[in-house]
This record gives structure tokens, C-alpha cells and sequence, in this order.
């Protein structure tokens, strides 16, 4: 018998496919079956596991014919050495976190002391805060990612809360 507070988890088989266009490049397809087990209303993230050896979270994508996909990047491909065709073994778990991507410490220890920046922050939308949570953890190096912090509260303080990613991008540059 499971306990109410077991993490719901799929297994499954899959191979790593390649889409025509420009847009989405390697994946693996989920089937429907699978993916609505793990779809909470509109929340769609995940916790991925590739063949017992790399774990990562995403988002579970439409495919357009009813079943997903996620997304493989290239350093999870060279990591484990897979190419299109090649066969997987995938874990999914429902992605419980609070953001969807950890939290660097860093910008959370600048949130915390900036009241604004963090209310600006919190206002965004799920996948704004991944997408500066993602820029924010990028840099392997902890002042870089201190200094990037700083530079993405400035500029949602500046920008009343909003994003402009070309200035942010472009400030990014400047300032590192």
C-alpha cells in the first residue's frame, strides 16, 4: 500500500528524436497515458531522470497529436552520450518545488534584502521567475552569479517589474 505523502512517479522507455524545425531541437516523446498522471491543472513540471544517471527539472511540452515531449539539451546529451535514436530509460516525478528550478542562494539572499526587487520578482508569472532563475544560476562561478543577481534586481526595480530581455541581456554584458 503507498502513503498519501509517496512521490508519484512514472517509468517508462523512450527514444531521443529530433524535431525538422528551428525551434525545438532533441527530445524524448511521453505518452498522454503517462503525462496526465502527472499534470496538476495547468502545471506541467516535472523532475526527469535519464537512465538512472541525470536528473533535471522541465516542463512536460504538447506535442500536438495528444501525447508530450521534453526537451534534451546538449550538455545532457554529451553527458550521456546520446544521439538521435538513441534508447532511454525515464523517470518522471511530479515537480513539487516552488519555482520549478532551485533557487540560487545567491539571488535569494539578494531578494531578501531588497524588499522591491523581491515584490517585482514575486509578481511574475511562474515562467518569468524560471527564466531569471535560470540567467541567475548560469555562471559556475559564485561572484558572477552574486553580480548577475544584483544586475536582474536593479533592472525589474528600474522596469517597474517588468521584463525587457534585450536590456537585460544587454546590461548582463556590460556589467560582468
Amino acid at each position: 500500500m503507498s502513503s498519501i505523502f509517496e512521490i508519484m512517479s512514472e517509468k517508462f522507455q523512450s527514444k531521443i528524436d529530433q524535431f525538422d524545425g528551428d525551434l525545438w531541437g532533441f527530445h524524448f516523446k511521453v505518452e498522454k497515458s503517462i503525462a496526465e498522471k502527472l499534470i496538476d491543472g495547468k502545471n506541467r513540471r516535472v523532475v526527469c531522470t535519464i537512465n538512472n544517471s541525470h536528473s533535471y527539472q522541465c516542463g512536460l511540452m504538447p506535442y500536438g497529436d495528444g501525447d508530450y515531449f521534453i526537451n534534451v539539451n546538449k550538455t545532457i546529451r554529451t553527458k550521456l552520450n546520446l544521439s538521435e535514436g538513441s534508447k532511454v530509460d525515464i523517470v518522471l516525478e511530479k515537480d513539487e518545488s516552488k519555482y520549478g528550478l532551485p533557487m540560487p542562494e545567491e539571488f535569494e539572499e539578494v531578494l531578501n534584502q531588497d524588499k522591491k526587487a523581491n515584490k517585482y520578482f514575486h509578481e511574475l508569472t511562474p515562467g518569468k521567475q524560471r527564466t531569471l532563475l535560470y540567467i541567475a544560476s548560469n555562471p559556475k562561478n559564485t561572484d558572477k552569479r552574486i553580480r548577475k543577481a544584483f544586475i536582474i534586481a536593479e533592472h525589474l526595480k528600474f522596469n517597474s517589474g517588468k521584463i525587457d530581455y534585450r536590456q537585460l541581456n544587454s546590461e548582463l554584458k556590460q556589467k560582468l
